[in-house]
């Protein structure tokens, strides 16, 4: 069994490796999208969200910003997790996200959270909680303006 230390140490590295080599960032080079600008005034986190939306599936997300590891590696998988699903399936992973971050229980029922496990423990850290929800607050900003 993994000991508490070394699993903070892995979501840690997990963290860093979407700081480092974000997925999904740029512009999405298609006419048809969803620009959303975000930030955080409390610490200077800025994202800008692209998502690409066809018959109520999201097709691509893409994001440009600057901010902090928290945010924008929270960005990268958030971006990788919403691809392909329904806007409703996406925006019910939003919510559960909120919850997880937060710290409350929650159930990932049929979703696949993957990396996005690794920002559990911001949890413990209310200041980072606006940081890691920046660009999901985004994409479900981009989608209720859309419906």
């Amino acid at each position: 069994m993994m000991s508490f230390n070394n699993l903070d140490q892995l979501y840690r590295q997990v963290i860093m490796d979407h700081y480092k080599n974000p997925r999904n960032k740029g512009q999405l080079d298609v006419e048809d999208k969803l620009t959303i600008d975000m930030n955080n005034p409390t610490c200077g986190d800025r994202i800008q969200l692209h998502l690409q939306v066809e018959d109520n599936k999201i097709v691509d997300a893409k994001f440009t910003g600057e901010g902090c590891s928290i945010s924008l590696s929270s960005a990268s998988m958030m971006t990788e997790a919403v691809k392909g699903l329904s806007v409703d399936k996406a925006l019910h992973m939003s919510e559960l996200f909120s919850e997880m971050i937060q710290g409350n229980d929650y159930e990932e029922e049929d979703l696949d959270f993957g990396d996005i496990q690794a920002l559990q423990g911001v949890s413990k850290f209310p200041a980072r909680i606006k940081c890691a929800t920046l660009a999901w607050k985004a994409m479900e900003k981009g989608i209720k303006g859309n419906q």
